[in-house]
């Protein structure tokens, strides 16, 4: 039978564009639905505005850094409508670029919600329906609130970039990278930020000993980090009894002035697993990401689900349903933007151009922008050492920086080393512009480098990122 297009993609994210331009590079006819901004989630509400985010929280300590460098330099105040107008001006930009790339591969774009009526067809919210050879879903992830009453009063990451002002001091609940790089952002800008984490350490799944650093860092950033803690109970702080007024007054917020909204971002009273009470200006739930497949109608087609909703795909990106793929969060993979372009780059080499190309997972980098940031490639020292015999290879130090200015903030640079093949493992970086650093790092530990490789390449001096190849002894083997 003939179909209105080769591909319908589903999702204008940055794996369901990069898709979409590569299968009409081919000739491929191509149509992709979009029911909210064009860029998804990297580009909108997350990435890039975090990104922007960080660069701006990272001022506050430069003045006092210029001074100790003989710079006559004012601490100054920060700005947020002013910055929040040019971030929302940078957004704009940057979808218009995404529209006039699909619209210049030829890319046929509807502004609506998409939903599959069978395994060959969309239909859109208008009730058109559209006839596709192949059906790629790329609907990312959104924030999830946990199941708390009166959770509604909190925000969710997407919200912190609308804000019409910024808190005067918030609850972050947390310990991924988005609630430790937002606990990082707004201490940087002034908020004052209280984090309560339920397990007992942050940034479960990386480096134990770099993550360790990260939350001693982020603690001397004046983060008062609580591990081991979560809520119990939280309320509207305008509808609750002298006890929390109080409290709110010992939080500088006037009780006369509390708005009683019943929506989020009102000032919210909290009690703590550890027993504390306080009032918050705000509430910041970061506890996770769900993939975004509600209502697609893709159970009801075969598609198989998995326990969190997310889409189960083979090695190409399939699913249990031949004419239909997934890319990106919706699968619940790697989350990582890059991830879901290569995916993406990926599908279509196989799909389009006769090319059947796997989805290579291994050894992927990756960076948390806290302040240090951590960037991160391969082997934690703990998931190696179960695998088989190694060696670290570890310095942690003052960088010269921040030392001539008498800061005590310290960096990490660690290899974890194959004993058997001395390849090398894993490397972690803790350290301003660490993800700069495990870019080119990535690059050798892909490559199978062994640690003699690095230590036969020179020291670029006096840098940090010189100690990867000048560690000469194991500070432990296991």
């Amino acid at each position: 039978m003939g179909f209105d297009v080769d591909l319908f993609v589903i999702g204008g994210g940055s794996g369901g564009v990069r898709a979409s331009r590569m299968a009409a590079a081919t000739g491929a006819k191509v149509a992709l639905a979009e029911d909210s901004r064009m860029g998804g989630t990297c580009v909108i509400r997350g990435c890039v505005p975090k990104k922007l985010m960080v660069f701006a929280s990272t001022f506050r300590e430069l003045p006092g850094e210029a001074r100790a460098y003989g710079w006559d330099i004012p601490d100054g105040h920060f700005d947020w409508t002013n910055f929040r107008t040019k971030l929302h001006a940078e957004l704009d930009r940057l979808e218009g670029v995404y529209r006039r790339l699909l619209d210049g591969s030829g890319v046929k774009v509807y502004d609506q919600r998409a939903r599959l009526a069978d395994a060959h067809t969309v239909e859109l919210t208008d009730g058109t329906r559209i006839t596709a050879k192949h059906i790629l879903v790329a609907t990312g992830g959104r924030p999830e609130r946990p199941d708390l009453p009166n959770a509604h009063l909190g925000l969710v990451s997407d919200d912190i970039f609308l804000l019409d002002s910024l808190p005067k001091s918030i609850l972050i609940v947390g310990g991924g990278f988005i609630a430790c790089e937002m606990a990082c952002i707004l201490a940087g800008l002034g908020v004052k930020v209280t984090q309560f984490y339920r397990g007992a350490q942050i940034l479960r799944g990386f480096d134990d000993e770099a993550r360790g650093l990260v939350a001693e860092a982020m603690r001397d950033q004046g983060i008062d980090l609580h591990l081991g803690t979560n809520i119990v109970e939280m309320a509207e702080a305008a509808a609750m009894s002298g006890h929390a007024q109080d409290l709110a007054t010992e939080a500088g917020i006037t009780p006369d002035l509390l708005p009683v909204t019943g929506e989020k971002g009102c000032p919210v009273w909290v009690k703590a697993t550890n027993g504390t009470e306080s009032v918050y200006d705000a509430v910041l739930f970061a506890t996770g990401r769900t993939p975004n497949t509600l209502g697609l109608g893709l159970e009801e087609l075969g598609v198989t689900l998995g326990r969190r909703g997310q889409i189960t795909v083979d090695a190409y990106s399939q699913t249990a349903v031949p004419s239909i793929y997934a890319i990106g969060d919706v699968t619940d993979r790697v989350n990582l933007t890059p991830v879901a372009i290569r995916e993406g780059m990926a599908f279509s080499r196989t799909v389009f151009e006769g090319q059947p190309t796997p989805v290579d997972h291994d050894l992927i980098p990756s960076a948390v922008f806290t302040q240090p940031e951590l960037g991160t490639v391969g082997l934690t020292e703990e998931a190696a050492r179960d695998q088989e015999p190694i060696e670290v290879y570890a310095t942690s130090f003052r960088p010269m920086r921040t030392a001539f200015a008498g800061s005590n903030h310290r960096v990490l640079m660690k290899l974890i080393v194959s004993q058997a093949t001395r390849k090398v493992l894993g490397c972690h970086i803790v350290a301003p512009e660490a993800g700069e650093m495990i870019q080119m790092a990535a690059i050798a530990v892909k490559m199978g480098a062994t640690k003699e490789d690095f230590d036969r390449t020179v020291a670029v001096h006096p840098t940090m990122a010189e100690e990867l190849v000048t560690m000469r002894s194991p500070t432990r083997r296991s």
